[in-house]
């Protein structure tokens, strides 16, 4: 697979015998304009505390969109406009009580967050930040995500021309 290709996805490669699908997940990338450009929403995880996006296992009677929106409602108090595909996934090993790990393969939904709510389902169970893009990118550890940030940051962010070229226009 090409490198191109591999960064569409996420930063895993199709087809990798640890990441053939056993568990399926839905996220969300919750975004807003900030004071300080494009800001995204990270929250920490239940367990370990890192920084994650609004993740869980989806709803059957929800479609996938609808339910990486439902999660970003109960683990982050968040609503908005969700698009209605993904905008990619990434994949990583989920710890399971027993000690063992499930690989799962997470789809990622863009929400362009319209309100914060005073209170949600998991408020007492998570920290929640807003950040620029460049910050969320160096929090995450995850691979999978972080390339997805790097994705949606240049889709998103204008980018700067050079000095030399804004005094000559």
């Amino acid at each position: 697979m090409s490198r191109t290709n591999h960064a569409k996805l996420g930063g895993a490669v199709k087809g990798e015998a640890l990441f053939r699908e056993h568990g399926n997940q839905v996220a969300a990338l919750c975004w807003r304009a900030g004071k300080r450009g494009l800001e995204v929403l990270l929250i920490t995880s239940l367990n370990s505390k890192r920084w994650i996006l609004p993740k869980g296992w989806p709803e059957a009677d929800l479609t996938p969109s609808q339910n990486a929106a439902r999660e970003a409602f109960e683990e982050a108090g968040v609503t908005g406009k969700i698009a209605a595909h993904a905008i990619g996934h990434y994949h990583y090993l989920k710890e399971k009580r027993e000690g063992t790990g499930m690989p799962v393969r997470v789809d990622v939904f863009a929400l362009a967050v319209i309100k914060q709510l005073d209170d949600w389902p998991e408020k007492d169970m998570r920290t929640l930040a807003w950040m620029p893009l460049n910050e969320a990118i160096a929090k995450v550890s995850e691979p999978g995500v972080r390339q997805l940030l790097k994705n949606f940051q240049k889709q998103h962010v204008p980018h700067r021309q050079p000095a030399a070229a804004r005094r000559h226009v």
